[in-house]
């Protein structure tokens, strides 16, 4: 199919080495390179994450957007969509990574039901499968977003009404059903609203069940369709939640042992969400792959100067080789990757 160019005065970003004077070139990443016996490009599976990319509008805790995107331009919510999905692949394509990654809401709008909605992503989804065959670019993972809608207000899996709790269930079904259409290595769940405030209205253990009640039907519902992706789950200690479930490597990691789950996940760990939990990066990964249980990376970082999510690209040398060095002890990601999970900060306009 014929694609609509939005960065038409951008050729694709090539290797030209620490001396170029090019600011659209790689200076170090040259994908082609052999290091330690695979190339970078195997090494680093890279994806661009959807959300921040191409659906963030520079809107911070404290103030609006200030993003003005041509393909956001259409006041259809379907068109927006379409013409964002084009852009993705131009962007991926151009910059020559192999791999993108979404949560259901980004790429569809939620309709008034949840018939309204599948029929949307179902639409959309015809679309990714055409431009994923014309550019080879492939899905490390999907994932649906159980946090953004009012319904989530109290968390998915673990909110006190059961309505809820089968609301997530049918849109988790949905993707990965749409998963195994799109040929995702990867699944991945965030719990970012499942966990508590206070205590005093809060029971943890029977909350625990039904998490691991919701993530047993998903591996169960996997196996029956085919679908055989990893399963990843992303820790984070806090915000928007006071305390979530999903802390950190360890906490998830006894977790999944608890309820006989191991087996069937690893963990999909992020920069910044581990310096949310008091630990430095390197050591999220390491307890994770000591555990082997390193499945994928979110590529950021916080600033320690700021206690929320910033999502910014990682720049501290020492700390990302750390992190690197972690990863190749293990023999690399297998089938995950490592996640451009970072914003276009409020001001990048």
């Amino acid at each position: 199919m014929k694609m609509k160019t939005y960065f038409p005065e951008i050729d694709p970003i090539k290797y030209e080495g620490p001396d170029s004077k090019n600011p659209l070139a790689f200076k170090w990443y040259d994908p082609d390179a052999v290091v330690a016996g695979k190339t970078m490009r195997e090494h680093l599976r890279y994806s661009v994450a959807y959300w921040h990319t191409f659906k963030g509008t520079g809107s911070d805790p404290f103030g609006a957007g200030t993003m003005v995107r041509e393909w956001d331009s259409s006041g259809d919510p379907m068109k927006i969509a379409e013409d964002t999905l084009c852009a993705a692949f131009e962007f991926c394509r151009k910059l020559g990574v192999d791999y993108y990654c979404f949560h259901d809401r980004d790429i569809a709008p939620e309709g008034a039901t949840l018939q309204e909605s599948n029929r949307n992503l179902d639409h959309i989804v015809k679309l990714a499968q055409d431009l994923q065959g014309d550019t080879g670019i492939s899905l490390l993972w999907n994932t649906a977003n159980l946090f953004s809608h009012p319904r989530f207000m109290h968390g998915a899996s673990t909110n006190p009404d059961a309505h809820v709790f089968a609301y997530a269930g049918a849109q988790v079904k949905k993707m990965l059903e749409t998963g195994l259409k799109l040929g995702a290595e990867n699944y991945v769940f965030w719990g970012g609203r499942e966990g508590y405030e206070t205590l005093l209205n809060t029971d943890m253990k029977r909350e625990l069940d039904h998490l691991a009640a919701f993530l047993q039907m998903a591996v169960n519902y996997a196996k029956e369709i085919g679908f055989d992706a990893q399963f990843l789950i992303e820790p984070k200690p806090k915000e928007p939640t006071k305390h979530q479930y999903d802390f950190d490597s360890a906490t998830v990691i006894g977790f999944l042992k608890t309820y006989g789950l191991a087996e069937h996940f690893k963990l999909n760990v992020e920069c910044n969400h581990a310096t949310l939990a008091a630990h430095n990066f390197e050591h999220d990964l390491l307890v994770a792959s000591q555990n082997g249980m390193l499945g994928s990376v979110d590529a950021n970082r916080g600033d320690l100067l700021l206690g929320w999510d910033t999502d910014q690209f990682p720049t501290d040398v020492y700390q990302a080789t750390m992190a690197m060095l972690v990863i190749l002890r293990q023999g690399g990601l297998g089938r995950g990757g490592l996640n451009f999970d970072a914003k276009v900060r409020r001001g990048s306009v």
